[in-house]
């Protein structure tokens, strides 16, 4: 898609989310759950697929252009980006980076238009950013595989279509060669879904623990086809590299939507007859956040042009990821300061805000993983040169 198009559907995107996500935002914190006529929106402007290639039925867009688009979407609660995200995210690219000609086929189409939504059921109680303890088990049985095992906090859980989920074969003791990806459908005899999780924040974006219990699945659900098998850990780590990025993209748009709270807030209270946007120490929490959310900006930017040019696809998502999940954090934190007694009320933007951004330097890596992969990507680079 070319960037006049882009353009386009970056502004539809911005109108929908302002004046229709944005009035429904405490109703969705309350209820923990997405209107209807939004997610039939979001179907409607072809969300579900943006980043999904056009010949599949999706929008196509390449690294750069998806960031601008999800820096609108992180404006509002990220519930309603989490409708759609893992189709276009880790689910997605699943299929996109390892899986058969036949299965992108077949499943990126229903992805690309909502017709499914699907989950990337990866993590578990002692394998999260560390997959090489994943417990979840693939026997080989004649005509496929049988999948024991649990998974926890897996986004999309309780609605999913489709579980792309990794299982070991246990082969080998090291999980980036022993480790498979399966596409399993819902309804599949031993699958089973928990509850809705009861999160801190991020009221409306439901997880839930998925358990497998002899689920039987053919050879043809194994993703990649023969070829794939063990290559499930190689292809994670491209996925997450992708999510990095949007995640990133995500959190200056909150950041944005946090800075203009705060400072319309800051004009309109008075303190001893004055603004206290007048404040001098009040000045420097704006101003430190106004830094942040220019930093974080041009760092998604950058990072995301390198990754579609391919001169790098680690260090830079991993910085991205790293730098703006911290800095929206930071923001938050000031505009509850700037709020004050107010920014710790429930019904209050900032205070929703608050809870909702934690959540970010968590998922798709820690950032503690990511320092970790920065600074063995950084030493790796000293010892080429």
């Amino acid at each position: 898609m070319d960037d006049s198009d882009v353009k386009d559907v970056i502004e539809a995107v911005r109108r929908l989310v302002r004046e229709r996500v944005v009035p429904l935002e405490q109703q969705i914190d309350e209820t923990d759950e997405i209107p209807a006529e939004l997610i039939q929106a979001a179907a409607g402007m072809g969300l579900y697929g943006f980043a999904i290639p056009e010949e599949h039925g999706g929008l196509g867009l390449s690294m750069a252009q998806e960031a601008r688009l999800v820096m609108e979407l992180g404006y509002t609660t990220p519930a309603f980006r989490s409708l759609f995200g893992t189709n276009n995210g880790i689910a997605g690219h699943v299929l996109l980076e390892g899986g058969t000609k036949e299965q992108r086929t077949e499943y990126l189409p229903r992805l690309a238009t909502g017709e499914w939504t699907a989950s990337f059921a990866l993590t578990e109680a002692e394998a999260g950013s560390d997959p090489a303890g994943l417990r979840t088990s693939a026997r080989r049985v004649d005509g496929g595989y049988v999948l024991n095992g649990s998974k926890r906090y897996i986004t999309n859980a309780p609605i999913a279509d489709l579980f792309m989920v990794f299982a070991r074969h246990g082969e080998r003791d090291k999980a980036s060669r022993d480790i498979s990806v399966f596409l399993v459908p819902k309804g599949a005899p031993g699958l089973s879904v928990g509850p809705r999780d009861r999160k801190m924040g991020q009221h409306g974006a439901w997880t839930a623990e998925v358990h497998l219990d002899d689920v039987r699945v053919p050879d043809d659900a194994l993703v990649g086809g023969a070829s794939g098998h063990g290559n499930g850990y190689l292809t994670a780590m491209r996925c997450l590299a992708h999510g990095r990025l949007h995640i990133a993209a995500l959190c200056v748009g909150m950041a944005q939507r946090l800075l203009e709270e705060t400072v319309s807030y800051a004009l309109e209270r008075t303190q001893s007859g004055r603004p206290i946007a007048e404040f001098q120490l009040v000045q420097g929490l704006i101003a430190d956040s106004q830094t942040d959310l220019y930093a974080s900006r041009s760092l998604v930017l950058s990072a995301s042009e390198d990754f579609d040019a391919a001169t790098d696809t680690r260090m830079g998502p991993s910085c991205a990821k790293y730098f703006a999940s911290e800095a929206v954090g930071r923001v938050a934190d000031r505009a509850v300061q700037v709020f004050g007694g107010a920014g710790y009320m429930r019904g209050v933007v900032v205070e929703r805000f608050y809870r909702d951004a934690r959540l970010f330097r968590i998922y798709e890596g820690t950032s503690q993983v990511q320092q970790v992969v920065i600074a063995k990507q950084a030493l790796a680079q000293a010892a080429r040169t």
